[in-house]
């Protein structure tokens, strides 16, 4: 029976990925369904402590928005990417990096692909090199984000075992900055040089290539106040969640538990946006951020509602299989978490399904967190919206899918990326923790 609902579940994520974008979501429920009425199954917990904090961090993204100041910060990048051009193969991953960082979400590499296409074409950079390891860079960033949702719940799953949030960040953020980098490395001797590609050749031949060159940018008048002000609820969220954290204890009894706080300050962020930089609130609605933004919220809803559905049902089965087997070679988890990222399409929703079930198993937080940037392998599978924008907007066609699906342009950057992060992971864990 345990094979026939693990093939529902394959399915359903299967039939998800081809639905694409929130689809994966609708599937997820769908899933949901049949194993619950058909299977006779214990409906999971649906993550709605992971849906607020989503939901919260993009209402002030998008207020940023519409404010203009996400405008502000890709002329930023621009500026920084054009200063040293021919090392944009390792400054386009930091643009999207610290983005991502900042933002708690990867689809703010939207914004900044153009602009890393055009200018690896001006300095006859191979566009693929760069833009592979910034999209890679962009959803590694997720697991290092002190606003993601899959950081902050995996924060709450580690306290109880004495690893601190600040722990957690303290090991993620450099081991996944170093992983990316060395990655960026390699990626630069990636495919032939842009003048040698045939396609490319072809495509100049037919005047398929252009190039943008630079733009000037106005920015809005509340663009740079927008900015200032999502900072600052970064900082506080970060203070708020040091403060209350058990290893810290400046604050012994919070009033505010730390996932409540963190959708405080995000939705008191977009209304002193709104009010100082004279938002149109409707406008919000219609933000790019937003649409996807509440789309993650609704894939997360119906995927790691499946997953919580069929793992606490034979999670003593999976206990029995899968323990022993993590305490003699815990670098597994990584793998586990690799392959479900890729089907679940989440870093949160990965997270949600699998990281609690790994701690039951007796893994050691340290092999946890080391392990936690596997979460990131959403370029696998060539379906994820940042990795199609980056194939569409090369117009050279350095960036492109081969005939047999896995043979991308990112899949040697990602593969290596996490598994660079995942071992400085190990090395980084075991000096913090």
């Amino acid at each position: 029976m345990i094979f026939f609902e693990l093939f529902i579940v394959l399915l359903a994520i299967w039939l998800g990925a081809r639905l694409g974008g929130i689809g994966i979501g609708f599937a997820g429920g769908s899933g949901v369904l049949i194993l619950t009425l058909f299977c006779g199954m214990k409906p999971g917990v649906i993550p709605f402590d992971v849906i607020e904090i989503i939901m919260a961090v993009i209402a002030a993204l998008a207020a940023m928005q519409v404010a203009g100041g996400m405008d502000y910060l890709v002329n930023l990048a621009e500026r920084l990417l054009r200063r040293p051009p021919r090392y944009v193969t390792f400054l386009a991953p930091l643009v999207t990096y610290v983005m991502t960082l900042l933002a708690g979400t990867g689809h703010t590499a939207f914004s900044t692909l153009p602009v890393i296409a055009e200018v690896a074409k001006e300095q006859g950079v191979r566009p693929s090199r760069p833009l592979s390891i910034a999209v890679v860079a962009s959803q590694i960033a997720i697991t290092a984000s002190p606003t993601s949702a899959a950081v902050v719940f995996f924060a709450t799953l580690l306290e109880p075992r004495g690893v601190s949030y600040i722990a957690l960040l303290a090991v993620a953020i450099p081991s996944t900055m170093v992983g990316i980098f060395l990655a960026a490395l390699l990626t630069n001797f990636l495919g032939k040089e842009l003048k040698d590609d045939e396609v490319y050749q072809a495509r100049l031949a037919k005047g398929e290539v252009s190039l943008r060159g630079t733009s000037v940018f106005t920015a809005k008048p509340g663009a740079k106040k927008s900015v200032l002000l999502f900072l600052i609820g970064i900082v506080a969220v970060v203070f708020y969640a040091t403060a209350t954290s058990e290893s810290v204890g400046l604050i012994a009894s919070p009033v505010l538990p730390r996932n409540e706080a963190i959708v405080v300050f995000m939705l008191t962020i977009a209304t002193l946006i709104s009010l100082t930089c004279k938002v149109d609130s409707g406008e919000i609605l219609s933000a790019s951020t937003f649409k996807s933004g509440m789309s993650a919220c609704i894939c997360v809803m119906g995927v790691a509602w499946l997953g919580d559905t069929f793992v606490k049902t034979h999670l003593n089965d999976i206990q029995a299989v899968a323990g022993n087997m993590l305490q003699t070679y815990p670098w597994l988890l990584a793998l586990v978490l690799f392959f479900a990222a890729t089907l679940l399409y989440s870093q949160a929703a990965t997270t949600k399904a699998l990281m609690p079930a790994a701690l039951l198993l007796g893994v050691s937080p340290l092999t946890a967190i080391a392990s936690f940037a596997a979460v990131s392998a959403l370029f696998v599978l060539p379906t994820y919206p940042t990795l199609l924008a980056a194939v569409e907007m090369d117009d050279t066609g350095s960036t492109r899918i081969g005939k047999y699906v896995f043979n991308h342009s990112f899949i040697i950057p990602g593969v290596v990326a996490i598994a660079l992060s995942v071992l400085f992971g190990f090395i980084f864990g075991g000096l913090v923790l």
